[in-house]
């Protein structure tokens, strides 16, 4: 059983001051995949002892940055994603790892958030396609993969408490979610947007877990009550191959049980996978 975790630390130093380490040390994960985690190796590294560690710091200090923790190390690592218009550093590392004898890739992303009708909209849609076009060569890569990560986008209705009041709001645009609708589909998939593509055929992990319900949400607005009235977003994935999909034993969101025990805004996403 391998047990793989995913949360966006919002900042990994602050994050080990209010408790993360704990977290961390108790878990009993195998391979852990961050974002933002907003530091430099000499930040990071003091902080997880006893781990073997992939990190792809942003190119502006305190801004963005992955990286990949496990117990074992990776046989192969990657951080271009393949756009070369404009600056990726911190948002996209992968990792190869040899599970018994089952090759296993893991993906850390951190997606821009964007900003309507600004420059970092734009940012985001072309991080977006290059994702696209990087999805189907995972899977040639191996059969199991998981592209793990704050994806900055609710796919659905159910991924959002308040939908109805955020459909022209950054990561619930409908040309946003699309991105998801071909991702996850099969076949010839028309999007929320209305925009024809072929599907990718990858599998939401945690939606498959929970069908049909709200949520669980990964992250809550810091203002007002918002984790308090579980008023949330779903923006934290695990996305697999349909063959890794397939051992999937346990979903779960590590939401904190009180306000003021949490040391991010997100929750952490952890799946078991039997391989």
């Amino acid at each position: 059983m391998v047990r793989i975790a995913s949360v966006n630390v919002n900042g990994v130093r602050a994050a080990f001051r209010k408790g993360m380490g704990e977290w961390l040390e108790a878990g009993g994960f195998d391979i852990v995949a961050l974002q933002e985690v907003r530091a430099l190796d000499e930040d990071l590294l003091p902080l997880v002892p006893g781990w073997h560690v992939l990190h792809d710091p942003a190119t502006a200090k305190g801004r963005a940055g992955v990286a990949v923790l496990s117990k074992e190390p990776s046989i192969a690592h990657r951080t271009d994603i393949g756009l070369k218009t404009f600056d990726t550093k911190g948002r996209w590392l992968e990792a190869d790892f040899l599970i018994g004898e089952t090759p296993l890739t893991v993906v850390s992303t951190y997606v821009h958030s964007g900003e309507v009708g600004s420059p970092k909209q734009a940012d985001k849609y072309r991080f977006l396609d290059s994702m696209a076009k990087r999805l189907p060569k995972l899977r040639e890569h191996t059969d199991h993969a998981v592209v793990m990560g704050d994806f900055n986008v609710g796919h659905t209705q159910l991924d959002i408490k308040n939908w109805r009041g955020n459909q022209k709001s950054a990561g619930f645009l409908p040309e946003e979610r699309s991105y998801l609708d071909r991702w996850l589909g099969t076949g010839m998939v028309t999007g929320v947007d209305g925009v024809r593509g072929r599907g990718h055929g990858w599998v939401d992990v945690g939606r498959t877990a929970h069908p049909d319900v709200d949520g669980p949400y990964t992250w809550w607005s810091q203002r007002g009550k918002a984790f308090d009235t579980d008023t949330g977003w779903r923006i934290d994935y695990q996305m697999a191959t349909p063959a890794l999909a397939a051992v999937v034993r346990d979903y779960r969101v590590d939401r904190a049980s009180a306000y003021d025990t949490r040391w991010s805004d997100h929750a952490p996403v952890i799946v078991d996978y039997d391989l």
